[in-house]
């Protein structure tokens, strides 16, 4: 995709080489993406993707429409890795093992503690 502004003086030029090898990079991590079948790897990259669709929505370099395309689909890539995320049982989520051992062991507790309370006479 192409800068919206000429690269005068050799810090824009920078900037935008930087901006197209990440939109280039972006573009490796959805072919990874795309190839990737361990759903916790996919959210990971779907998360990272994500971040660099919103990176780019921001850079100066590229038009106004480029920039609201780049938006659009730095949202669409934040839902997937949500998506992902819970279908993978990251944290916080209602698969994940953690959370649902550490309920375990909190109800344990609680038993415990009950059973115990008429002994302390």
């Amino acid at each position: 995709m192409p800068c919206a502004t000429p690269p005068e003086p050799a810090a824009h030029a920078s900037l935008d080489e930087a901006c197209r090898a990440l939109w280039l990079a972006t573009l490796s991590l959805m072919t990874a993406y795309m190839q990737q079948q361990a759903p916790a790897h996919r959210a990971l990259l779907a998360r990272r993707i994500a971040r660099n669709f919103g990176t780019l929505a921001g850079q100066p370099c590229f038009d106004a429409g480029c920039r609201a395309r780049f938006a659009r689909l730095q949202a669409r890539w934040a839902a997937t890795a949500g998506r992902r995320t819970r279908e993978a049982g990251g944290p916080g989520t209602a698969t994940d093992p953690l959370a649902g051992l550490a309920q375990q062991l909190g109800d344990a507790w609680r038993r415990l503690r009950r059973s115990l309370l008429p002994l302390r006479h």
